[in-house]
């Protein structure tokens, strides 16, 4: 099921020209309303629920509903984020609440290596071989057919 915003929790992260569930949605489907000040989804039907809205909502105004077989009769998957983590809040149909922390970050904000520390020229581009194999997977002693 698509996402939705709760318009009673949504305050348009307080009017900013880019609403956070905006910035981070990666096909672009969450917008404000000007005039309510609330975001809303536009196309749901499009939707990925990916659950990256869900997530950067700082007010936890946007939900996904799961669908039957995932979360029936009334379950629900919430996420709290923290700085450094995510709580997933897990409530079954019998009333039921798990939960489950998670690190959100592994190394420090702006210290990963796009290239992973593997050449990347624009000869690797054009061999057979994807980027960093065999050498990634630890094959480099096999022989190329």
């Amino acid at each position: 099921m698509p996402s939705f915003v709760i318009n009673d929790k949504c305050d348009g992260c307080k009017a900013e020209d880019k609403t956070a569930c905006q910035y981070i949605c990666p096909n672009d489907l969450m917008i404000l309303n000007t005039v309510t000040n609330k975001a809303y989804n536009r196309a749901p039907e499009m939707c990925w629920e990916c659950y990256n809205c869900v997530k950067i909502c700082p007010t936890q105004a946007i939900e996904v509903r799961g669908y039957a077989d995932f979360m029936p009769l009334g379950g629900y998957v919430q996420p709290l984020r923290s700085s450094d983590t995510i709580m997933w809040s897990v409530k079954f149909r019998n009333g039921s609440v798990k939960r489950f922390k998670f690190p959100t970050r592994t190394i420090p904000e702006g210290t990963a290596e796009p290239d992973a520390g593997y050449n990347t020229s624009s000869e690797d581009i054009k061999s057979e071989i994807l980027r960093t194999e065999p050498e990634s997977l630890g094959t480099s002693h096999i022989e190329k057919l």
